[in-house]
């Protein structure tokens, strides 16, 4: 497995200073190249590919932005949905910052829901499945990584730090990876933090900042092979996320 190093992103001060010098900068597209084998799925400049509401995402200084506020809220969870894209077995790789009002989460092999037993969902952007939990703190439980069932009945699957399985009888926890003092030290509050997520058959891992920090076995009859992405805001307080270098590759059965 390879370490993540997500590219810098231009600046505005760098701008400014190639504007007065002429040194020519590269294309914004430079910032968000893939190496072979990955896929690019943020061109840094607009949200192309993407389908969420455009009341609460934009792109800001080169980032995925996402925001509600009192005046600009959303009725239940709702997402930034990828469009034309299918996971099943697959490593995403990609950085987050966020506030710590609320929580947001990067939801994989999920589904996206149109229609509900009560009609229509409560926004056009309604997700569930999968989702790797996003927040800005450093004490767990209540960190970004663990495994939550958005939409669905087991909530918390697998949380941080837990080398687990999921059977049929329930879950058992085989192993721990990091502990609370781990944690503190590996999570960087209020800064960007770099995921990776490797879904291979019904191993998931989650990786944060390098370090491997949950790995979870779903043998439960809900397990999920395939779905779509997608970026969460949180209904109720008023949020911020942003992202950046967001970029996939499909993984054969092979390796």
């Amino acid at each position: 497995m390879h370490p993540f190093h997500p590219t810098p992103l231009v600046s505005r001060a760098a701008v400014a200073l190639a504007a007065v010098t002429g040194v020519a900068l590269a294309d914004q597209s430079a910032a968000t190249e893939a190496p072979a084998g990955w896929r690019t799925l943020f061109n840094g400049s607009d949200l192309a590919g993407w389908d969420g509401d455009p009341r609460l995402w934009s792109v800001r200084d080169g980032v995925i932005h996402g925001e509600t506020t009192p005046e600009q809220s959303t009725d239940g969870n709702t997402f930034l949905i990828a469009e034309d894209l299918l996971l099943r077995d697959f490593e995403l790789e990609l950085a987050f910052r966020c506030g710590s009002e609320n929580n947001s989460g990067i939801q994989y092999r999920s589904e996206h829901v149109t229609e509900t037993t009560r009609g229509k969902p409560r926004n056009p952007w309604v997700v569930k499945g999968y989702q790797h939990e996003i927040r800005n703190s450093d004490t767990l439980p209540d960190v970004a990584g663990f495994i939550y069932d958005e939409r669905g009945k087991r909530r918390r699957i697998c949380l941080v730090g837990e080398q687990a399985e999921w059977t049929a009888e329930g879950k058992r926890v085989t192993g721990q990876l990091i502990d609370a003092a781990g944690f503190k030290e590996l999570f960087r509050v209020d800064d960007w933090n770099d995921v990776r997520i490797v879904a291979e058959g019904n191993r998931l891992r989650h990786y944060l900042n390098g370090s491997l920090i949950l790995d979870f076995i779903d043998d439960d009859a809900h397990v999920r092979r395939e779905g779509i992405l997608a970026l969460q805001l949180h209904a109720g307080v008023p949020m911020w996320v942003e992202y950046r270098d967001i970029r996939i590759r499909e993984l054969s059965d092979a390796e």
